[in-house]
């Protein structure tokens, strides 16, 4: 029987895969609580979000990110940088 971490990733995978579905079908709204509900069942888990959902993802309003729609992502002196359209940064290093 699965334990309930295993159960939580399971749920916050399915969220980010649901999220990226309605971006593309123009439902920001929608993708907006996928992500809000991802990241309360990390917290009440205390687990990280995966990389890849962490880095697809506004930190201050909760947008599920897509370059050239309400991103931009620049690279600078080996980082890249992201800007939401509501004006939160976010570095990285470059890989």
């Amino acid at each position: 029987m699965p334990d309930e971490t295993t159960i939580a990733r399971e749920r916050i995978d399915r969220l980010h895969a649901m999220a990226r579905e309605a971006v593309g079908e123009g439902r920001e709204d929608r993708a907006r609580e996928y992500v809000r509900t991802a990241r309360r069942i990390a917290e009440r888990h205390r687990l990280r979000l995966p990389r890849e959902f962490e880095r697809s993802i506004c930190r201050s309003c909760d947008t599920f990110l897509v370059p050239g729609r309400n991103a931009r992502v620049r690279t600078q002196s080996g980082h890249v940088v992201v800007t939401c359209s509501c004006g939160e940064h976010s570095r990285y290093p470059y890989r």
